[in-house]
């Protein structure tokens, strides 16, 4: 036990999981104790919870909140492996430097642009996904080719490859299994922003549509509920892409293994 309060000490896999299951307990013990009022107490969340998995409401929202977030990473990933990939051509380096910049622009004062640009609802929803993910998809990216070790460019310039050729083997074959990761780690951002996007145009639902009713009469019951479906929505996906990555490139694991 006391190497759970000891610094970069190593625990077990059946530590780690009773660890986190007192941490589990220990909240929800807090919850029920400090909820008073309109708070509501962890089981009537809970009995909200799986009234909301049976519902056909439910599925069919997050049907159309996954579709609109799975085509908005795809169509971002896609834009940030073609800067990335050109950004160690000097004449593309500064359009992707900033791009990485426009992390720091807010969608609020964009939205009114965004909307003269598009024709409806869904290709608002679907542009500002798109605005919101590339950046931080490209800022990731870039930082996984600047930390290409330099005997990789070696290795290849030894081998008689020319500078494309270096390029395809070392960035676009060598790091593959970056861009799932990155997939992983920024998928967060995309889901987060869903809920935000899917108030903008209404007429399509998603589970960001269903959230706003609730929260339009205040029913922080089934608020905290839905929030909690998001939240295993969100776990699964991440454990998904994680086990994808391992299955499409297995040597992923051995420098995770290496890293720790």
């Amino acid at each position: 036990m006391k190497k759970i309060f000891q610094p970069f000490a190593t625990v077990n896999k059946q530590t780690v999981m009773t660890m986190v299951a007192v941490q589990v307990v220990i909240t929800l013990l807090l919850w029920h104790t400090m909820s008073a009022g309109l708070i509501p107490k962890p089981a009537k969340v809970a009995s909200a919870f799986v009234q909301l998995l049976g519902s056909k409401l439910l599925l069919d929202n997050i049907l159309v909140s996954l579709l609109l977030t799975l085509k908005a990473m795809l169509y971002s990933i896609l834009i940030t492996l073609l800067f990335a990939y050109l950004s160690v051509l000097p004449f593309f380096r500064s359009v992707a430097l900033f791009i990485v910049k426009c992390r720091y622009l807010t969608l609020t004062g964009l939205i009114f642009i965004f909307t003269l640009l598009t024709k409806d609802g869904s290709e608002l929803k679907l542009s500002l996904l798109v605005f919101g993910i590339v950046p931080f998809f490209v800022t990731s990216f870039l930082s996984v080719i600047v930390n290409i070790n330099p005997q990789e460019y070696e290795l290849c310039k030894t081998l008689g490859y020319n500078n494309w050729q270096t390029l395809y083997e070392v960035i676009i074959i060598g790091k593959a299994d970056q861009v799932f990761e990155i997939l992983r780690q920024n998928f967060a951002i995309s889901w987060l922003m869903i809920t935000m996007v899917e108030g903008l145009s209404m007429s399509e639902g998603g589970i960001g549509t269903l959230l706003i009713k609730y929260n339009k009469y205040n029913d922080l019951t089934n608020v905290l509920a839905l929030q909690l479906v998001i939240f295993v929505i969100g776990l699964c996906f991440d454990y998904l892409l994680g086990t994808m990555r391992h299955w499409l490139f297995p040597y992923s694991k051995l420098k995770e293994v290496k890293a720790s």
